[in-house]
């Protein structure tokens, strides 16, 4: 039988990384946890537990998880991420696909994901069902764009969908969700910059209330309650400041150098 790589990418998730390693720890052949020089004690606990760790400075998602792939030693590779949870349903699949180990079959899949925010499980907002990129694929058929945030994917062979779901837990708290907005808009600020968009405060206003009433009425958000609103709130935010900090890359807007300040004149 084939065997299963799994790697997991982390940066200060101490709080996270045990359960999501625990997942997989008894079932794969490798778990890699893949840190980007973490100062809590997110590669400790991923030792105690198990998992071989090597470090990763972070230069984009995209490098990211391509060295993360190079790292990987068997034909199968399984990526999960530090807020997600392997289930038995999905483990019994995954296993399924690699035991049968077809030279024909799909070379990746799609994995579906629950996810839970704000005490509940959310059923709409276009997280249900909810997919990344692949994450289960043959070594050597996949790989990633280089984009710091939203990275895209490059695979050579078909791919395909399973059916059983993983569970994730994007967020702790509010706190995180925001912080997490800051970050990715920071990000998404230097890909359109990289990508000549124009930034500026009506562009961010129209993206962000776009991505709302997107999240929010299209995708029926509505429809999830609290975790509905937070998460149209939270693409808004998102949105509104990738395009304001872009404007804020292609403007000086420095503060302006004060003039000396001298003894009055008597």
């Amino acid at each position: 039988m084939s065997k299963v790589s799994c790697y997991i990418i982390a940066y200060n998730e101490a709080n996270k990384i045990r359960p999501a390693i625990e997942s997989v720890i008894e079932w794969t052949d490798e778990v890699i946890l893949c840190d980007s020089h973490s100062t809590d004690d997110t590669a400790r606990i991923a030792e105690e537990i198990g998992a071989r760790v090597i470090q990763i400075d972070f230069d984009g998602f995209g490098k990211l998880r391509n060295e993360a792939i190079a790292s990987c030693q068997h034909e199968w590779i399984f990526s999960l991420d530090s807020d997600e949870r392997c289930t038995p349903e999905a483990r019994d699949e995954i296993l399924s696909i690699v035991r049968t180990n077809d030279p024909d079959g799909p070379v990746a899949y799609f994995i579906p994901r629950k996810n839970y925010l704000l005490g509940r499980w959310v059923k709409h907002s276009g997280w249900n069902p909810d997919y990344r990129q692949p994450q289960l694929f043959r070594q050597g058929r996949l790989s990633y764009t280089l984009e710091e945030v939203h990275e895209g994917f490059i695979c050579n062979g078909p791919i395909e969908h399973l059916t059983q779901s993983i569970w994730q837990f994007p967020f702790e708290n509010l706190e995180q969700m925001l912080h997490k907005a800051q970050r990715y808009s920071t990000l998404g600020a230097q890909k359109l910059l990289r990508n000549n968009k124009k930034g500026g405060m009506g562009p961010a206003l129209i993206h962000g209330l776009s991505m709302f009433l997107k999240i929010y009425l299209f995708k029926s958000g509505w429809r999830d309650g609290r975790a509905g609103f937070a998460i149209a709130i939270g693409g808004f935010i998102g949105a509104f400041y990738k395009y304001a900090k872009l404007a804020e890359l292609q403007n000086d807007w420095t503060e302006p150098t004060m003039p000396k300040v001298g003894k009055p004149n008597s």
